[in-house]
């Protein structure tokens, strides 16, 4: 190593660093310096597809027929059923766990939902009116509280996949919930280092967090009376974001009918941003991560919402989690500062409005 490399000062913007993720309790990666290198890989064209109102070969259009051989009513605006293919089962087995220690297994009971945002089979959730993503998030709020019911059920995860390279296998706007009897794993870990934060300093560890954001006023995207959409300090995925509640809310059934509205402006104003980037429908996976519903108290949960958005160039070039990814750590070239800067700057009104 020569005089100049070992005098020179550390700089975020230009040299590898590692970032804590206090949220799950691991590092990440951050290779500032690879993100000009040219790209000879794969590419994926993603030409827009004009879907319709209405697609008769659609399992989950209105009035169809779905793969089990069930009708959907005619149904207007948002839809729930249980899922035709769930990987959970709701009944109940005997089990004697007699395995050694290397074979551990045990049956794990569950309840798999769909939920249809609305009949349109076009219409995703950027392009929805506020007042019906609001009552999508009414339904999350409904099924939340039906599910986590359940004597059997402890945990309620409420996701979407959007876009085929997620694994969607239809493209009706729609998203899942899966209820089970056991905390999931990540889950889990979140749980632990926010209980662990918690009593030790007796706050909640994301409330002090989006405090410190809103001062620095860095990553912050997006914000309104009661939520605030940030790149994560440990973000993973290129322009991964999170929206976090103001106040601190253990779950969906503390909020009011102002804040699910609240809730579903930013939704809204996020997922357009995301479409318009590279303007084209914006794959992702997002999800809800709040208090399990094990009876339990949970005053170290506050409710978050994760977007994990796989692009990284541009519509054709994808950010695969391989190799190193697998092996070692999480890792990313661009820094979620430039990733915040390009996304805090575009506009929330969708690009198609003005085609």
């Amino acid at each position: 190593m020569n005089t100049k490399e070992m005098n020179s000062s550390f700089n975020q913007k230009k040299h590898p660093h590692r970032r804590y993720n206090p949220l799950l309790d691991e590092w990440i990666l951050v290779s500032p310096q690879r993100a000009s290198r040219p790209w000879q890989g794969q590419t994926e064209k993603t030409a827009e597809d004009q879907l319709p109102a209405h697609d008769p070969n659609c399992y989950l259009c209105s009035g169809n027929i779905r793969a089990n051989g069930e009708r959907n009513p005619d149904y207007q605006g948002v839809y729930v059923f249980d899922n035709d293919f769930g990987s959970l089962m709701k009944e109940e087995v005997t089990f004697s766990n007699e395995q050694p220690d290397f074979f551990s297994l045990k049956p794990e009971r569950g309840i798999n939902r769909v939920i249809c945002f609305s009949e349109n089979h076009s219409l995703t959730l950027p392009e929805m009116e506020v007042e019906d993503i609001k009552k999508v998030v009414d339904v999350w709020q409904e099924q939340y509280k039906e599910l986590g019911a359940e004597d059997y059920i402890n945990h309620v995860q409420i996701f979407e996949n959007k876009g085929s390279v997620m694994g969607c296998s239809n493209p009706h706007p729609h998203g899942q919930i899966w209820a089970q009897s056991s905390i999931p794993s990540t889950v889990l870990r979140t749980q632990e280092n926010l209980k662990k934060y918690f009593e030790k300093t007796g706050n909640s560890l994301l409330e002090d967090y989006i405090k410190k954001e809103l001062e620095i006023n860095e990553r912050i995207i997006l914000q309104n009376e009661d939520f605030v959409v940030v790149v994560p300090f440990w973000a993973v995925w290129p322009y991964e974001t999170m929206i976090v509640s103001k106040r601190k809310a253990e779950n969906l059934l503390e909020f009011s009918d102002s804040e699910k509205l609240s809730l579903a402006l930013i939704i809204k104003d996020v997922t357009t941003i995301y479409d318009n980037l590279f303007e084209i429908s914006f794959p992702y996976s997002a999800g809800i991560h709040q208090s399990p519903t094990d009876g339990k108290l949970h005053a170290e949960w506050h409710f978050h919402m994760h977007f994990y958005p796989p692009l990284l160039r541009n519509a054709e070039v994808k950010k695969f989690m391989v190799g190193y990814e697998m092996l070692a750590e999480p890792q990313r070239d661009i820094t979620p500062e430039q990733s915040a800067e390009i996304l805090k700057n575009i506009s929330v009104m969708h690009y198609k409005i003005h085609k």
